[in-house]
């Protein structure tokens, strides 16, 4: 297409020498002229050539102007055709302007009229010109958004890799293939551990920069032919379309777990280090399509998380009806917390120097109404996936903080109620002001709560934790690191936490008397723990063995089934317990006018 900084480039076609050599000399002055004497020398021209505008004669030898001038506008729609003829009448420049002539001249002609429709047809060819190049950009920017729309629709917009969308469609022809040459398949779906968690505490741009990180790395993982793609926030997709051998994917995955061990280093300089939990589903074997594929991926997924994360499992078709039945669990679950079928057990904790029952650690169960009595184990970890702990956690904090009220007034002595804290409440912004609602509704002296927490809560955003463990302790309530040795299990931090107690986990215990291990690790414990002003508290005293070592290393207090085993608070056999018991009752306690003060501040 001819640039508008170029002279205008015109054919005049005309079989009179006289007359075109006429026009080329008139117009040549401001334009690029030629000239032709036939239609048929005009086309084959027209081939080679492009022209703004064609001045031809209607009536010549062969193809005349009127055939001529719609092969001119098909080949050139930008051209602009001005007719010649010595017909003068209206019929004729209907006719020309039907075969596509912007305008009609007649001869003999004026060569000032000449001119002035020349330059008016050339001003209408640089509108046409004009809005072909505005068509033509415009047709380009919808191809382009078309493009990146397309781009979008399948791809994941903070990774760039292939979304849901596409790897099921992909996974479907993987599945055809499979068939027609009788070969497997699998696919992984891998979940990061503890995400949710991360992204709450750090905030969304840093899980995005995390994500964007960990696909780089998944990325290291996949061979050409392999599909990664991205789900959901935290859930990544990887196809394999053939595989000769089972124990490939086994190594996949366990390349995975291996290329995640190095921390993340996200640009706050924040160090993340991260796990996966990975669902494997085989094909054809485990599916039909890529929905029940990844339908039963996922089902191996949720057991991969169930059983502690960083690790992997394939699917079994028995993982169905575990799915479901959480799935019906969870429903149970929110209705449960409206009902108030949770109750509080209670469990002795002995000095053990003493035999005194000292106070009692609070353990939610769940009376389910076709179950029965459901353990913590059975319901807690879907309590903390759907966030309803804190709901449970509100009711066992304000039944324990009542009911030690009440033993109190009913003259069982300055009994201490242990409460745990799930990860979740302890996160809660509102924590806090709840546990003093609690406290100031219960009337009991905050030096009779200790919160149990677990070693694990409190490293994963320290700072945090440090500031509203020394908040707490300030109010009087005590602080008790719980499970210890299944964490972190660094000796060397429990000087910088604002803690009174350390938990020793029941796994540790059970094995002093037969795991010398185990019984110096619990030494260990016990003798720093005291170095530092510590209480130690043995949890699962089974044995008198047990008990008597513990005793011996001077570990204060223990609980167990050796000691008492949890029981809701009527069910609770005093006479056995035999606590120091006061022979009034207890109308108020010395420090409520202190805890008042500190509440108030």
């Amino acid at each position: 297409m001819p640039s508008l900084t170029t002279r205008p480039q015109i054919l005049i076609v005309d079989d009179d020498e006289q007359v075109r050599k006429l026009l080329k000399e008139y117009l040549q002055e401001e334009n690029d002229c030629r000239d032709v004497a036939s239609a048929e020398d005009a086309l084959s021209l027209l081939r080679s050539s492009q022209f703004d505008l064609v001045l031809s004669d209607i009536q010549m030898p062969g193809l005349s102007g009127l055939e001529m001038a719609p092969r001119i506008l098909e080949h050139s729609p930008d051209t602009v055709v001005i007719m010649i003829s010595g017909e003068q009448t209206i019929a004729y420049a209907i006719e020309a302007m039907r075969a596509g002539a912007f305008d009609y001249i007649t001869k003999p002609f004026d060569l000032r009229q000449v001119g002035v429709s020349v330059q008016r047809a050339l001003k209408h060819q640089r509108l046409l010109a004009e809005k072909r190049r505005y068509e033509n950009h415009l047709e380009e920017m919808v191809m382009e958004r078309t493009v990146e729309i397309e781009h979008l629709a399948y791809h994941d917009h903070l990774t760039d890799l292939a979304n849901r969308a596409l790897f099921i469609n992909k996974c479907d022809d993987a599945l055809i293939a499979c068939r027609a040459n009788e070969c497997n398949g699998a696919i992984l779906l891998v979940s990061l551990d503890r995400f949710k968690r991360i992204n709450d505490t750090l905030g969304h741009a840093a899980g995005d920069e995390l994500v964007s990180a960990v696909a780089v790395r998944l990325e290291s993982c996949v061979d050409r032919r392999d599909m990664l793609a991205r789900f959901d926030t935290d859930e990544f997709a990887l196809l394999i379309p053939r595989i000769e051998d089972k124990h490939l994917v086994i190594e996949l995955a366990a390349t995975i777990a291996e290329v995640m061990k190095p921390a993340f280093r996200l640009a706050d300089d924040h160090e993340i280090f991260l796990t996966t939990s990975i669902g494997i589903a085989e094909f054809p074997a485990n599916g039909e399509d890529a929905a029940e594929l990844t339908r039963n991926a996922g089902a191996a997924l949720d057991l991969a998380k169930q059983q502690g994360g960083n690790n992997y499992r394939f699917y079994q078709p028995e993982m169905n009806a575990h799915a479901l039945s959480r799935l019906g669990l969870e429903t149970n679950l929110r209705r449960a917390v409206e009902a108030r079928e949770f109750v509080t057990f209670y469990q002795p904790i002995v000095n053990l120097m003493t035999g005194q029952t000292v106070g009692f650690e609070a353990l939610v169960r769940w009376q389910h109404p076709r179950l029965g009595l459901l353990a913590p184990v059975d319901f807690v970890g879907l309590a903390e996936d759907t966030g309803l702990i804190l709901d449970i956690g509100q009711l066992v904090m304000n039944d324990a903080c009542a009911q030690t009220r009440r033993w109190q007034t009913e003259g069982f002595g300055k009994l201490r109620i242990a409460v745990n804290v799930s990860a979740r409440q302890f996160r809660d912004r509102t924590f806090a002001d709840r546990l003093v609602e609690v406290l100031c509704e219960s009337r009991l002296d905050p030096q009779c709560v200790e919160l149990e927490i677990t070693e694990t809560t409190i490293i994963e955003n320290f700072e945090s934790a440090i500031a509203l463990l020394s908040d707490l302790r300030r109010m009087g309530i005590k602080i008790s690191i719980d499970d210890f040795g299944t964490g972190y299990s660094s000796l060397s931090y429990l000087k910088h936490l604002p803690v009174d107690t350390v938990k020793l986990d029941r796994s540790f215990v059970i094995g002093t008397t037969t795991d010398s291990r185990d019984a110096a690790l619990v030494m260990a414990v016990i003798t720093l723990a005291h170095s530092l002003g510590l209480r130690v508290v043995a949890e699962g005293i089974e044995t008198e063995s047990q008990h008597d070592f513990l005793r011996l290393l001077r570990c204060d207090e223990g609980q167990g089934f050796l000691l008492g085993r949890p029981a809701a608070a009527e069910a609770i056999d005093w006479n056995k317990l035999d606590p120091k018991r006061k022979p009034n009752l207890i109308v108020s306690s010395p420090t409520e006018k202190t805890f008042s003060r500190a509440i108030n501040q």
